[in-house]
């Protein structure tokens, strides 16, 4: 039981840790291009394949 005083405030503090860093990319606009990944992946500029000259 003694195992809990430490595991609860540890884990406490990873969560807000990761509450605090995603409201972070919230902030820095992260996500604010959801349009522009969705016609990039109909392209093929960025294949596998070399491109030929």
């Amino acid at each position: 039981m003694n195992v809990l005083v430490y595991l609860i405030p540890v884990s406490l503090l990873l969560g807000g840790l990761g509450l605090a860093f995603f409201f972070w990319t919230l902030k820095s606009s992260q996500y604010d291009d959801p349009e522009g990944d969705a016609r990039r992946i109909l392209t093929d500029r960025y294949d596998d394949a070399p491109p030929e000259d």
